[in-house]
């Protein structure tokens, strides 16, 4: 997209603004940033339920007798052994092992399956994956046009959910999704998030996503649910230790430099792209790690942000990747990529400079929060 393009406006566009959301331009996508005071949006979804229009991300379908195994050989976890009606996160990388999206794959049906891919992202996704399919018996589908994203979040979303459907809450696994209608509306109801609660993300076609809206935020008042911005998803995800792409994921890095070398599934059958590299980049991170991504938190109250220097005896140690005010725990938090030497949990004599000043924090295992289940 070019940067004098207008930016693209959701479904939910003009709900938003007459609830008196600040848009921002985000990924080509004009999106609400809060509605109110993010603090008691991050609240509601930490204690109650907030909802949310995720519509911006990228919905790519990918259908066909070789399905499996076109995405298999595309991305780096074994897709064959999802089942039907699960999701799995896994990432897509380049032949030389960086990372270019983290996405979630739903397998639909036996030959179905729907990638998601970050909105900043999704075009390159689509292109790679298309790229990846000469040879193979399916076809890649942009279907970015054809689903609007709601999403319930937090722990009175289950009951919120459950007066607007019939459909098999209870039955629903974490990273699953089944078919069903909420609030008279055909949906894909999927058990995921990016906040760290339990929640769901609804994928409606665009023309009833105002009907599911408003008909969540009546279901929700009770318990408390409010609208809620990508500002506060961005503190939640943060506390939750949730990487985000262009911050703690880039193409210079490969999923072992991330610490999540978890998804490269190296003893699913046939090549990946990527494979060799990331063979090389496993072995280097089992006998001499590069620098680890851990948690900082600020003895002070000035907040870290991306790019800020990681510093140590005065030496430049790493750098933060993601900074913000963190309501849950009261005081600033970062992720940061420090040193292997640095990187223990409680590791003292740590700092980030800020403007010049070196402001002391304390090295934390990830996640900074995680919920009760």
């Amino acid at each position: 997209m070019s940067s004098t393009a207008a930016p693209r406006r959701t479904a939910l566009d003009a709900l938003h603004r007459s609830l008196g959301a600040t848009m921002t331009d985000f990924a080509g996508w004009d999106m609400p940033l809060r509605y109110g005071s993010e603090r008691d949006e991050h609240l509601a979804v930490r204690t109650r339920a907030g909802l949310f229009d995720l519509s911006h991300m990228g919905e790519i379908t990918v259908t066909g007798p070789d399905a499996a195994r076109l995405l298999d050989y595309a991305l780096v976890g074994n897709i064959a052994s999802v089942g039907v009606g699960r999701a799995r996160y896994t990432m897509i990388c380049r032949a030389d092992g960086g990372i270019l999206d983290d996405l979630i794959v739903y397998r639909l049906a036996d030959t179905e399956y729907m990638v998601v891919a970050n909105a900043s992202n999704a075009q390159i996704v689509l292109d790679s994956l298309v790229e990846r399919a000469a040879g193979f018996d399916a076809v890649v589908r942009d279907d970015r046009d054809a689903y609007a994203l709601l999403a319930v979040q937090g722990p009175e979303s289950a009951a919120v959910l459950r007066s607007l459907t019939d459909a098999d809450l209870d039955g629903l696994k974490y990273y699953a999704g089944l078919p069903g209608t909420v609030a008279g509306v055909p949906a894909l109801i999927a058990r995921t998030g990016y906040t760290g609660e339990d929640g769901f993300e609804l994928f409606v076609s665009p023309a009833d996503a105002e009907k599911l809206w408003l008909a969540l935020t009546e279901a929700g008042a009770s318990a408390g649910l409010i609208p809620c911005g990508l500002s506060c998803r961005d503190t939640l995800r943060l506390e939750a230790g949730m990487p985000l792409y262009g911050h703690e994921l880039s193409t210079s890095l490969t999923p072992f430099d991330a610490g999540l070398g978890r998804v490269v599934k190296f003893e699913k059958d046939g090549d990946f792209v990527g494979r060799t590299a990331l063979e090389a980049a496993a072995e280097r991170a089992a006998s001499q790690p590069p620098r680890v991504l851990v948690g900082l938190v600020a003895e002070g109250r000035r907040v870290p942000r991306a790019g800020y220097p990681v510093v140590a005896d005065g030496q430049v140690i790493g750098e933060v990747t993601s900074g913000a005010p963190s309501p849950t725990l009261g005081k600033p938090i970062a992720m940061a990529y420090v040193d292997a030497a640095h990187a223990a949990p409680g590791t003292a004599g740590v700092g980030v400079d800020i403007r010049g000043s070196h402001e002391p924090y304390v090295v934390v295992a990830l996640p900074f929060y995680k919920r009760e289940k």
